[in-house]
Formats: structure tokens, C-alpha cells, sequence
């Protein structure tokens, strides 16, 4: 049975207390990766690295660290791409799951939006309302559901 690594890319992460609830009823190691401003938990199972400030400092770790088998939770495509090709389990903070066969469109759409952001530098467009949704109680609850089913798919070996 395969005992995985858990690691947050914490700045602006919501779920953080929903994982540590999950890892703890597992017995498994929290690893949250920050640039700071995060209080540590007094869970022994959960470790706080803080990184240098910088762009994609605490991304660089977690992609350098997590190893076949741990799980990544990060709303940061590029990350995502680079640990889930290295059979890390990647997963969004509403419970998303990254996958080989959706990752591409994912950074291909990121690309064009930063494009589309470059080309339009008084930023007219983003100056309609609307924007992302608020993160709400459903996507809480379809992250617990997809942390548990990763863990439990690795503990399995699959």
C-alpha cells in the first residue's frame, strides 16, 4: 500500500483545513508550500515550508519535491503539467482533477487569455462585470470528494 505526500500550493488556497481533515483520518504527510503569511498548524503530520518570495519559487519546489504517486493541489496550470507529467495526481481547489488528456487545452487557453490581457493594456475588456465565480460550499465539497478518491486509488496501487 502506497502512503502518498500531499502538497498545497498555499497562497490563495482555500481547502487547506479540508486537507489537513483528510490526511489526518489517513496518516498522511501535508506538505503546504508558501512564500509566507501562513500560520503554521500544530499537526504533526503537516509541514510549512516557507520559500523565498519570487515568481514560481514555491511552484519550483513543489515540482522538484513531489515524486510518482504524491498528490499536487494547485490552481496553477503550468505546475500542474509539470508534476502531472511526472505521475503526480494534480488537483484544483474545487476538486478539479488535471489530467495528460485535459492539460493541454488548460495551458493553450491560459496562453490566449494572456495574450488577449497583453494585447489590451488599459484592460477594456476585463472591465465588464462578471469574472470568476465566488468559491462556494459545492466546491469544498467536490475537492474533499476528489482528495479522498485520489488517495484511495493510490493506496490501491492504481
Amino acid at each position: 500500500m502506497t502512503k502518498p505526500t500531499i502538497f498545497i500550493d498555499a497562497d490563495a488556497c482555500p481547502v487547506k483545513a479540508e486537507a489537513e481533515q483528510i490526511i489526518t483520518r489517513h496518516q498522511l504527510s501535508l506538505v503546504i508550500v508558501s512564500n509566507g503569511g501562513i500560520r503554521p498548524s500544530p499537526n504533526p503530520l503537516v509541514q510549512l515550508v516557507i520559500v523565498a518570495e519570487g515568481p514560481d519559487v514555491a511552484d519550483k519546489y513543489i515540482a522538484d519535491t513531489a515524486k510518482a504517486g504524491d498528490i499536487v493541489v494547485t490552481g496553477d496550470i503550468p505546475l500542474a503539467a509539470k508534476v502531472i507529467s511526472n505521475n503526480v495526481t494534480a488537483i484544483r481547489h474545487n476538486g478539479d482533477i488535471f489530467t495528460t488528456d485535459n492539460i493541454g487545452g488548460q495551458l493553450a487557453t491560459r496562453d490566449l487569455m494572456a495574450d488577449l490581457r497583453a494585447a489590451d493594456p488599459f484592460l477594456v475588456q476585463s472591465n465588464r462585470r462578471g469574472g470568476t465565480a465566488a468559491f462556494s460550499e459545492k466546491d469544498r465539497s467536490r475537492f474533499r470528494n476528489s482528495l479522498e478518491a485520489a488517495i484511495q486509488r493510490i493506496k490501491k496501487g492504481d
